[in-house]
């Protein structure tokens, strides 16, 4: 039997005290239920609640944008005439204004499991603006499809917050939405009123394409599960002036640069004898984005055994194998990146200044994954195992 989300159980689960309130709704286009029927549709005959508000995430409520600091604004809603409000543009945050006419917010968005993606930094902003509003919040949960038994990767360092982490995660943090909520709630935002309808069916170890649901793109450089089993570690690569592969039609999975010659840096990175994975050097000329245009040499990720395959640790050999080999062309991407305009990228997007720097000095990959894998079991042992909503 397929896994049942929160869209599809609130009818029953919805708290009888919500009854009847004006609801403000967070979607993208993933907002869909097993039969691909969206939220919007779903909540327009909902007799429980008025829908009266949309809001939508980075990338727009349609998807429709590319990339980091593309900014979209709201309009009306051709269909239910309700209005829509962008939360990435003017605003990240809702506006007192944008709550004035709803009662509670109901979320319902599709995240990949990695901290620097942004749908749950837009939760913690709505949170934070709900309880300063007095008004309540409804988050129905989805999976996490890269499975919710596997962290990895540094816990964000808070002098290194930004909107690709504004709280304390690790990168691969392995919790759902949900579980996030809760996280938040009870570390940061104690009164305010949330209700998380759970799914049914779902377990930790379960990769997506185990939960019998329709994988729809949260984003446009996110077309499939395969990219987001990757993009944990891959995502690294924005900080860097290295393609990671937009542009072309396996984002993240493949990454290069004009200057790189395939055979010798695959060489290279078979010497840290990466687990559930292999590298095939190829060529490629990215259509927009980095290098747009350019022939550039690098690989694509196959990853063989995803139980076993490791993203950010590849990733971080990626970077290594890079800047050892091609250390004249290869360069950190400057700011400003998500907002901002300060720190390097690489740092905000790995939450510390630590791999980098240890990148730069030469450290070994072995030597660095353990600090960062002693990290995410400090966090698992102090924080992730109290949210947990499934065991």
């Amino acid at each position: 039997m397929p896994v049942k989300i929160g869209l599809e159980l609130i009818d029953e689960k919805l708290p009888s005290a919500l009854n009847g309130a004006r609801a403000g709704l967070l979607v993208h286009p993933a907002s869909v239920d097993s039969t691909l029927v969206h939220a919007v549709d779903r909540f327009s005959n909902f007799s429980k609640v008025k829908l009266s508000a949309l809001f939508g995430p980075q990338h727009g409520i349609y998807g429709q944008t590319q990339d980091n600091m593309i900014e979209w604004s709201g309009f009306r809603d051709p269909k239910t005439g309700i209005p829509v409000y962008s939360l990435y543009g003017e605003n990240r945050k809702p506006t007192t204004e944008m709550l004035s006419e709803i009662d509670l917010l109901i979320v319902d968005v599709q995240d990949v499991g990695a901290r620097y993606y942004t749908f749950i930094w837009t939760l913690d902003l709505c949170m934070q603006a709900c309880l300063e509003s007095g008004k309540s919040v409804v988050v129905l949960d989805r999976p996490n499809p890269i499975c919710g038994n596997m962290l990895e990767g540094p816990v964000l360092d808070p002098d290194y917050s930004s909107f690709v982490g504004l709280k304390p995660l690790p990168v691969r943090h392995a919790m759902t939405i949900g579980e996030i909520a809760r996280y938040l709630k009870h570390k940061y935002y104690e009164n305010l009123d949330l209700h998380v309808i759970k799914m049914d069916g779902w377990k930790r170890g379960m990769w997506f394409d185990e939960t019998g649901l329709p994988w729809i793109m949260p984003s446009p450089n996110m077309p499939t599960l395969d990219t987001a089993v990757v993009y944990p570690g891959m995502c690294l690569l924005e900080g860097t002036n290295l393609s990671e592969g937009r542009g072309t039609t396996r984002p993240f999975e493949i990454f290069g640069a004009p200057f790189i010659e395939p055979h010798r840096l695959i060489s290279r990175l078979n010497d840290f004898r990466l687990e559930g994975i292999v590298f095939r050097r190829m060529f490629f000329e990215p259509t927009f984005q980095k290098h747009a245009g350019k022939l550039c040499g690098g690989a694509q990720i196959h990853v063989l055994d995803r139980t076993k395959f490791k993203p950010f640790k590849t990733a971080v050999a990626i970077l290594k194998a890079v800047h050892e080999l091609y250390h004249e062309s290869f360069a950190w991407k400057q700011p400003p990146y998500e907002y901002e305009e300060i720190k390097l990228p690489i740092d905000i997007l790995c939450g510390t200044d630590r791999i980098r720097i240890d990148i730069e000095s030469g450290a070994r990959l072995d030597d660095m994954e353990l600090w960062w894998q002693q990290e995410c079991d400090d966090f698992s042992k102090k924080v992730f195992r109290d949210f947990l909503i499934y065991e």
